[in-house]
């Protein structure tokens, strides 16, 4: 069947307690997508979604000691090995572009459908949003501009990236392919030029625990693997995940690539364990030289502080020019990601229909990406605004925060729809299969709601998670009173109302 031929009936009421609308006729011709990408496309899409999150972030979590920034990231590792298998199953079984949305409304309905849909909503959201605001804090620092100029930065890169997308989705793809090459391999060019320079035992574990339980420098290195015990591990775990956290994305891709079943779950599982191996690189090296744990727990801009103790700070500057180029990529690429999910939820009614036309031309869903711009900017410009000008490494850590909480719910409930899949759909076609089964997909759930509990019991970043807590509600109060009375049959509705006999990806 044709996806972009499939008909809403007249409005109609199901057991879910929500009803669909009739649509003019050529609505699903205004919303079409076009086929670019292939596996290598893939998966260097994926590791530019996240490689942002190796330049800066992630290094907050230092303030828990070495060891407990690297028990969590081996943690966090296999979380996202066991995820990514259970995401690239379903992509192959379901490659709707809807993601992680249609997973969870085959499985759970509309409610359950829209509730994961929207968690990735607001971590696509915010997770480019970040990524802009660590690349103003690098350009800031490269070309001298005062604090006050990060505003200016933000405009200027989402204006760029609103300008790419405007060209089409194959150029903007193969943009995002070169930047998030360049990217890697600077940060390899790190790793060989820090290891003459490391000192392990004197920088890295230069972090302690004074009597109070606040965090002291250690002169001369050599303290504790674990200065806040297993407690200090679980607190760094939202860091980690920053490291990988994006990649999940990948699904959102499926109708514009060319053999979404094959490739799909490759790409995921091949970039997790990439962001895996370049996640303990940047660990290693950024604490081992310099101003060890200490002075990176605190830095917005680790590489380029990493690359100042090496080079100097002239010939440092050439590097991370460079360097910025890694939060470029994942900015361009969770900026894209944002953009198919607005258009995703638009194109089934759950966010107002006109945000998924796409270019008549080029078929780019140029609405949905300048409305996800639009709101990734106001957010940005309230946090700076209220706390953020006064107090940079707080306002990094608030959006990292944020981005996580959303995150974790989203992965708690596409592990549920996994389960809920192999389950209820045990006869649907599936070209490739978790090699963990319904025992990654619990051990996700255990680790990301571990995750969710002791984000509330962080005292400096639990009112990010609050602040996420509220922003979801508030859309699922949106949903509740209003949108579940104007759902579409689009492809993922169609499947899901059917029963899987229309809308069937495999059939067209």
């Amino acid at each position: 069947m044709d996806r972009s031929t499939i008909k809403a009936p007249t409005a109609a009421v199901n057991p879910s307690g929500v009803s669909y609308q009739s649509v003019e006729s050529g609505y699903f011709e205004q919303r079409r997508l076009q086929r670019h990408a292939g596996f290598f496309t893939l998966l260097i899409l994926g590791v530019g979604a996240v490689v942002a999150g190796q330049y800066s972030g992630w290094n907050l979590g230092l303030a828990q000691g070495f060891g407990g920034m690297f028990l969590a990231l081996l943690i966090i590792a296999v979380m996202y090995l066991f995820l990514c298998s259970s995401i690239g199953e379903m992509a192959a079984a379901l490659p709707h572009t809807g993601g992680a949305y249609s997973f969870a409304r085959t499985t759970m309905g509309p409610w359950g459908g829209f509730s994961t849909g929207l968690a990735e909503n607001i971590e696509f959201i915010l997770a480019p949003a970040g990524n802009m605001f660590f690349m103003g804090a690098y350009l800031t620092a490269i070309f001298g501009t005062g604090p006050e100029w990060q505003p200016v930065w933000w405009v200027v890169g989402y204006a760029c990236m609103l300008l790419l997308s405007n060209r089409g989705l194959g150029v903007s793809m193969r943009a995002v392919v070169l930047i998030t090459l360049a990217a890697v391999s600077v940060l390899v060019v790190f790793f060989i030029a820090a290891y003459p320079h490391m000192d392990f035992s004197g920088n890295a574990l230069n972090l302690a625990a004074d009597a109070s339980g606040k965090v002291v420098e250690v002169q001369g290195g050599n303290g504790p693997w674990l200065p806040f015990g297993m407690t200090g591990v679980m607190l760094a775990l939202p860091f980690a995940v920053y490291m990988f956290l994006a990649i999940e994305q990948l699904p959102l891709t499926a109708e514009e690539s060319h053999n979404p079943t094959r490739h799909l779950p490759q790409a995921l599982v091949w970039g997790t364990l990439i962001l895996a191996v370049l996640a303990l690189g940047v660990l290693f090296f950024s604490a081992s030289i310099g101003g060890g744990s200490f002075f990176m727990s605190t830095s917005s801009e680790p590489l380029l502080d990493g690359f100042r103790e090496i080079f100097g700070h002239t010939a440092s500057k050439l590097l991370s020019a460079v360097a910025v180029l890694g939060l470029a990529a994942s900015f361009l690429a969770g900026s894209f990601a944002a953009g198919r999910n607005i258009y995703s939820l638009s194109r089934a009614g759950y966010l107002p229909t006109g945000l998924s036309v796409t270019h008549p031309i080029r078929n780019t869903p140029n609405i949905a990406l300048a409305t996800g711009a639009l709101a990734a900017l106001g957010i940005l410009m309230l946090c700076w605004f209220t706390f953020g000008k006064d107090n940079n490494p707080l306002m990094g850590g608030i959006l990292v925060s944020m981005i996580v909480f959303a995150g974790m719910i989203s992965y708690i409930l596409q592990s549920i729809a996994f389960i809920r899949l192999k389950r209820s759909f045990a006869d649907l076609h599936r070209p490739y299969r978790s090699p963990y089964g319904i025992f990654g997909a619990v051990a996700v759930i255990i680790i990301a709601t571990a995750t969710l509990i002791y984000q509330f019991l962080d005292p400096l970043y639990k009112w990010a998670a609050l602040a996420a807590a509220g922003w979801y509600l508030i859309g699922m109060a949106y949903f509740a009173f209003y949108r579940r009375h104007r759902l579409v049959l689009s492809p993922e509705e169609a499947f899901a109302v059917s029963g899987g006999r229309e809308g069937n990806p495999h059939n067209d």
